[in-house]
């Protein structure tokens, strides 16, 4: 599934793009992308323009200049292509004059769904913690979160979008590393100095990661269908039964809530 990065990436590329275009013409060619009526979607975004791309956490929100916002979350297999020839996946077509935007989905669990953005802020709140890249994350509140769910792992902790919004299982991971704290720890086991080096470690991971447009591990393009460039620098993501990049000894993958963990013995304590 996308992650922060990745999502922040196809917003600042869609910035570019689209910001002050008409949407000339919209052609639903799945209802069920669309959650609400499909004809009602089309009926209200036809002749808009689009005011500003957002994101929130791992969701994509176009904001249009008549008050409505297109909420876009692209889940396991959710796609942007600008000016791409359609495909069996392609789900949705925007329109601006002579370019077009697809909405392209494998699996389809990604949507599409129309709300007013002057509701966003009070919709959004009860579903999101804080965006670990803004300035009022600070380290303090990181630690007042982690005191929150003493007896979660932490990886799980820094997964679950309620406390700390956009990090997924990739980022989770690195972060983890990058700080050498094992992933399968208590939050209240970590000291004061390993929650600092973590809380460092999620905004330089993440960061580093937008430099990089993103982690293409699986189905992630960007708006231009150009896979990002992170993967290679990837130190335990998918490399499990690989060589740890810091010490040499092989990684050990686990299981952890369903979800695929890669960790190093010798590095993470």
């Amino acid at each position: 599934m996308p992650e922060l990065p990745e999502v922040e990436t196809i917003r600042r590329q869609l910035a570019r793009a689209v910001v002050g275009k008409k949407i000339t013409g919209v052609k639903i060619l799945s209802a069920k992308t669309v959650r609400g009526s499909a004809g009602d979607f089309v009926k209200k975004i036809i002749g808009a323009k689009i005011k500003s791309i957002g994101r929130r956490a791992k969701l994509l929100l176009l904001n249009l200049f008549n008050g409505l916002t297109i909420i876009t979350h692209l889940k396991l297999t959710g796609q942007y292509l600008l000016d791409e020839e359609p495909n069996k996946y392609t789900r949705v077509i925007f329109y601006f004059g002579k370019k077009k935007l697809l909405f392209n989905d494998l699996r389809r669990f990604g949507y599409l769904k129309l709300a007013r953005t002057a509701d966003l802020p009070k919709f959004l709140a009860g579903e999101y913690g804080p965006e670990p890249l803004s300035a009022d994350f600070i380290l303090k509140k990181f630690s007042e979160i982690l005191k929150r769910r003493p007896k979660m792992k932490i990886k799980q902790l820094l997964m679950e979008q309620k406390l700390i919004a956009g990090i997924g299982n990739i980022y989770a991971q690195e972060a983890c590393f990058m700080a050498r704290v094992k992933p399968t720890r208590p939050a209240k086991s970590l000291k004061k100095e390993e929650i600092k080096k973590l809380f460092q470690a999620i905004k330089k991971v993440l960061a580093e990661a937008i430099k990089y447009g993103g982690s293409s591990s699986e189905n992630y393009l960007n708006l231009y269908g150009k896979e990002g460039n992170f993967v290679p620098r990837l130190k335990v993501y998918g490399r499990g039964k690989q060589k740890c990049r810091r010490c040499g000894s092989i990684l050990k993958i686990i299981k952890l809530s369903g979800r695929g963990t890669v960790y190093c013995e010798i590095c993470q304590k």
